[in-house]
């Protein structure tokens, strides 16, 4: 005579087998090439980091991957790509902080920053730094905030993207200066106006501006991390100049279309962070100026996207920033 198996036992064996279909799918995963959707034009950090761990990671994966640049929208047109791409991890996202900064800077910005996709992995992460050209008459940090508010007019700097903006604005909330943002809508004219000397005071991100701060043709003051970079050893941070926990970072990471099966996700976590530990890897962000900086596991990973989600709003306040 046979026993009814138990409630129990029946959940075990059910959650056995799709322990087991979850294994053999991540086993016969990916079945062809993979695509990488790039919010950013090519030649800048996000691409640059991009194509850094596509390759070594098609190698890993045995399929290629291919890094398909999605400009424009502030990042919204490459999010809703991979948002309405299938969740099967063949469609990825380039994930940067603009991300879990949108819902402050538009109002009709409707994806949630944590739910709205699969997190994988941390990649790299860098930092801003601010800049002035070899004509302006201050040589530190210290230097430019004085003549800023001994200034009867209020000092202009110019910004490529909002992370940058976010520094200097917080040094004029810390320091009580005036000073005007003149916003740009990339990195190439913001760096040509700074280098010609149109206008003398700037935040960039470190990838634009180490060339032309090594050629002498622009100065650096200060960098927004909290450790120095070794591309620009002398360089001091914020943080070390009086202004404890000074922090504003760039960084890059790796997302899929929410739903993603966790066995594939887990499985692009593991090769991506292979990936990322090559020497050739290290080397191409370290000429940059980003850092190899993986998150321990996807849930980690989800945790500092919440993280940077909660952290934006305030500062975006003493910035006086609206959504627009």
């Amino acid at each position: 005579m046979h026993r009814p198996i138990g409630r129990r036992a029946a959940l075990v064996a059910a959650l056995g087998v799709a322990a087991a279909t979850g294994a053999a799918r991540a086993q016969s995963w990916p079945t062809r090439p993979l695509r990488i959707i790039v919010p950013a034009v090519p030649g800048g950090a996000t691409d640059i980091v991009t194509r850094a761990v596509a390759q070594p990671l098609g190698e890993r994966l045995g399929q290629s991957v291919v890094a398909e640049n999605r400009a424009g929208g502030s990042g919204l047109i490459a999010l809703d790509t991979v948002m309405s791409s299938p969740p099967d991890g063949y469609t990825l996202l380039l994930v940067t902080e603009g991300n879990p900064m949108g819902p402050n800077m538009y109002k009709d910005w409707k994806p949630d920053p944590v739910r709205s996709l699969g997190y994988i992995t941390l990649l790299g992460r860098g930092m801003f730094i601010v800049v002035v050209h070899p004509s302006f008459p201050a040589g530190t940090l210290a230097e430019l905030i004085a003549q800023a508010q001994q200034s009867p007019q209020p000092m202009l700097y110019a910004t490529p993207g909002v992370g940058q903006r976010l520094v200097f604005e917080q040094l004029k909330a810390l320091n009580n200066f005036r000073a005007d943002n003149v916003a740009y809508k990339g990195g190439a004219q913001a760096v040509a106006d700074l280098v010609s000397g149109h206008i003398k005071v700037g935040v960039l991100g470190l990838p634009p501006a180490i060339p032309h701060i090594k050629a002498g043709r622009l100065r650096g003051l200060a960098v927004s991390g909290l450790q120095r970079t070794a591309a620009l050893a002398d360089v001091p941070t914020v943080a070390e100049l009086g202004f404890p926990g000074f922090e504003f970072t760039q960084w890059q990471g790796l997302g899929s279309p929410a739903g993603t099966p966790a066995e594939i996700i887990n499985l692009l976590h593991r090769e991506a962070l292979s990936a990322m530990a090559l020497p050739a890897t290290i080397d191409k962000l370290a000429t940059i100026g980003m850092d190899n900086s993986t998150s321990a596991s996807p849930a980690a990973f989800t945790q500092f996207i919440q993280r940077e989600t909660d952290r934006w709003p305030p500062l975006f306040k003493t910035a006086g920033i609206q959504p627009e």
